[in-house]
């Protein structure tokens, strides 16, 4: 959500919302080499050189040639795993002030487009079942899936109420479309502490702040809506917790963006990651929009490394990159941002839905020069990428972006280095030494006019390199030493990688695979279905589905030619005429076809 920056009108933002990264000497970077963590489990949304993409923008498109939000993102499941994207950023998933809330105005945590509520039954994004299903498809081809948790405030309220015998304030949040359905507990002035509203959106105050202004006066409580108190109030403390719980049963998190956590009490923040996040393994990370690295230290100091944060001092650096257009002095990138200074704990990224949104007021874009920032974050030792979907469905990125993903996977190992004695004005230069198994790369920046040329001792001895990204032509080898002159175009990027690797030629014949699952939990109007990651199952999109007969119920049965010797993993789902869809539990199944033939004897899960 939008945060606010010093001297920024919160009226403005209320209005807004409702109204819906010789030889030269290189130096080592000293904390170089530091490992993302590895996934061991689907459950760890953090998975080796892992690149997330936050998945919509300010005001996503109620409809898209696939249908719904929701639907849309479930379409593009494939090509995301393709492209390498291991995560997906959900915008807030549940009910807001009305149809066309973008999902920070939050009414109802609980209605995740279920519930006539607003004057709708989905939120912006889609039904519940929609979302369900986009999830399964993403999911299915090993996407991992984070929620955006807005835990700060609800608006719109069901009614007025007399606040503390002073205010008639709309704060009464009792859901009548709902009911008590998933939970009872219900919403009124004794536990918020103030409220933001019209007619002109000033601030009803009858509780303390949660918390004084800290960070020289940069993070402070009240932010927008009736604001929850978590300090005091242990029943909003326990439904919080018990929401957040709900909600990853319900949609099978594997990770959560916290919403504004410098407008929230932090003790509070930290019992929710406790309890919520606990040792499961899911990924979280907080927005906590402070523009001094300083302050971003002291914040991760005081979260105590449960929560990542979004690097927003490094956004700045790209943001002035861009302003400057060729007149910023690169060597601004060495070491820079809280990807350096914690990358353990950073999210780095280049555009998100705030710094896009026009009129907005963090509206920062990086408008010149992105795709040098975004071969600097997925290049990086440090940090875990974020891709902006816009950037890459809409900004005509998404060919590039996918290019320097590919790089990361392949190369993007072992130490780094930065050549501050060869850094200008122009160009930046980086290198990545690689490791056993990975072949590692050199990456140069030019923000200025004119291609350039840098002397360079990269790690690689009697090597001969190509620029991975197809800016460059040709190849450079580099002497005993390491030492070669690369080249760099005009406001463009290089990643020059070592020769070499091989390709496994494919698989060739079929197999036929007799499908029989056992499943009595169907009803008229209802079929069993198997889905899976390749085309011939699929390819995870539920429409592609491929039917099972009934004939022998309660066992479904069908017969499909698999590509032999390719590995594949499946589920069974039940589906309706209306699209609805169910997955069986548990992991995907998984198995190799051979032969001219095999079966299959299952039992839903």
């Amino acid at each position: 959500m939008k945060t606010l920056l010093r001297g920024t009108s919160r009226a403005a933002l209320a209005v807004a919302l409702l109204a819906l990264g010789g030889c030269a000497k290189e130096t080592l970077n000293p904390n170089a080499g530091a490992p993302v963590p590895v996934a061991a489990t689907s459950s760890n949304a953090t998975v080796v050189n892992g690149v997330m993409m936050q998945g919509f923008y300010w005001n996503t498109p109620t409809s898209t040639p696939a249908g719904t939000w929701w639907q849309n993102l479930g379409s593009k499941a494939t090509e995301l795993s393709q492209a390498g994207i291991t995560a997906v950023w959900l915008p807030p998933a549940y009910k807001g002030s009305g149809a066309l809330d973008v999902g920070y105005g939050v009414y109802d945590r609980y209605d995740l487009g279920e519930f006539n509520q607003k004057g709708t039954v989905a939120t912006r994004y889609g039904t519940i079942g929609q979302l369900q299903s986009a999830i399964g498809a993403l999911h299915g081809q090993g996407v991992q899936v984070y929620e955006d948790m807005v835990m700060n405030h609800f608006t719109s309220a069901d009614a007025q109420e007399l606040a503390n015998g002073q205010y008639n304030v709309y704060t009464s949040f009792t859901y009548p479309g709902r009911g008590n359905t998933y939970s009872s507990y219900q919403w009124h002035w004794g536990n918020f502490t103030g409220t933001q509203q019209a007619p002109n959106n000033g601030w009803y105050q009858w509780k303390s702040w949660d918390f004084q202004p800290y960070a020289n006066g940069d993070a402070y409580d009240n932010l927008l809506g009736s604001e929850v108190q978590y300090n005091g109030n242990t029943a909003n403390v326990n439904e919080t917790i018990n929401w957040g719980n709900w909600i990853t049963a319900k949609l099978g998190l594997d990770g959560y963006r916290l919403d504004a956590t410098k407008h929230m009490y932090t003790p509070f923040v930290n019992q929710w990651l406790d309890a919520v996040k606990g040792t499961s393994g899911r990924f979280a990370v907080s927005e906590a929009w402070f523009r001094n690295l300083a302050d971003m230290n002291n914040y991760a100091a005081s979260t105590g490394g449960r929560t990542s944060l979004f690097d927003v001092p490094l956004h700045y650096l790209f943001n002035d990159m861009s302003n400057g257009n060729g007149a910023w002095d690169m060597r601004g990138l060495q070491f820079a941002g809280f990807t350096e200074a914690n990358g353990a704990l950073s999210v780095s990224f280049v555009d998100n839905h705030d710094t896009d949104q026009q009129g907005g007021a963090l509206y920062s874009p990086v408008a010149n020069l992105k795709m040098l920032a975004y071969a600097y974050i997925l290049t990086r030792d440090k940090g875990y990428p974020c891709v902006f979907y816009r950037d890459y469905y809409e900004y005509g990125l998404g060919a590039q972006i996918k290019k320097l993903i590919a790089i990361r996977k392949a190369n993007a190992y072992g130490a780094a280095a930065e050549y501050t004695s060869t850094n200008d004005a122009n160009v930046y230069a980086y290198s990545r030494a690689g490791d056993s198994t990975h072949k590692g790369l050199l990456m140069l920046l030019n923000d200025g006019g004119s291609a350039a040329s840098k002397g360079i001792t990269t790690p690689f001895a009697n090597a001969t390199l190509t620029d991975a990204t197809g800016n460059n032509t040709g190849t450079i080898t580099t002497n005993a030493s390491g030492y070669a002159v690369f080249p760099v175009g005009a406001r463009s990027y290089a990643v020059w990688v070592p020769g070499g690797g091989t390709t496994t030629p494919p698989p060739t014949g079929t197999t036929a695979v007799a499908f029989n699952v056992t499943y009595s939990g169907t009803v008229s109007g209802q079929d069993v279905y198997v889905l899976g990651s390749t085309a011939q199952l699929g390819a995870w999109n539920t429409a592609n589905a491929i039917k099972l007969s009934g004939a022998a119920y309660p066992v479904w049965k069908g017969t499909i030619n698999l590509t032999s010797g390719t590995s594949v993993q499946f589920k069974y789902i039940r589906k309706d005429a209306a699209g609805n869809v169910l997955y069986e539990g548990g992991s995907n199944r998984v198995f190799t076809p051979t032969g001219t033939s095999m079966t299959r004897n299952d039992t839903w899960q």
